[in-house]
């Protein structure tokens, strides 16, 4: 079956992986075709592992053996992919300008109250949407200058996810 990885906070400071070093550890597992995508912590590969659960506790126990490097990793199926993209709650703004679009990706459902309680709180531009395991953000004025991320911090939100921008979200659907 075919897979994505994706990795949390790779070369962002002080934490740099390298793609070929990624691709060694997922390889290392006995898995194959495996094509990273970008720099920022995205693989795509093919297992027999049918387990999404087992697949991410197998590759961060890999990454931190082959590198020392800890790392949340999220991972989902081609259909899942292909539904996050179908699911596109900001279709303008995906094609407008897909880079200010964020996908986060999460373990559990988003806590849908809770967006509509940050959304209703928080006073500047952004729109977002909850939908299963993603939260989609629409950042119009871009993420630099958002006052989002740190009354999202407040939030009860699950601290535990990792985002990728719509351009980055449909390239991770195509290789898949």
């Amino acid at each position: 079956m075919r897979w994505a990885a994706m990795l949390r906070g790779i070369n962002l400071g002080k934490r740099q992986l390298k793609s070929a070093e990624l691709k060694a550890a997922v390889e290392g597992l006995g898995f194959t075709d495996v094509k990273t995508l970008l720099a920022s912590g995205n693989v795509v590969f093919t297992a027999d592992e049918t387990d999404a659960s087992a697949l991410e506790r197998k590759l961060h126990d890999a990454l931190f053996k082959a590198t020392g490097l800890k790392s949340e990793i999220f991972v989902r199926s081609p259909e899942e992919m292909k539904a996050v993209a179908a699911a596109d709650p900001f279709p303008d703004a995906t094609a407008e300008r897909p880079s200010f679009v964020v996908v986060s990706f999460h373990r559990k459902p988003v806590d849908s109250a809770a967006v509509a309680s940050l959304a209703a709180s928080h006073d500047g531009p952004e729109r977002m949407h909850a939908e299963g395991r993603e939260l989609y953000i629409d950042f119009p004025d871009g993420q630099g200058r958002s006052t989002l991320h740190p009354a999202m911090s407040k939030a009860k939100l699950d601290p535990v996810n990792t985002a990728r921008n719509w351009n980055t979200v449909l390239k991770i659907r195509d290789a898949l």
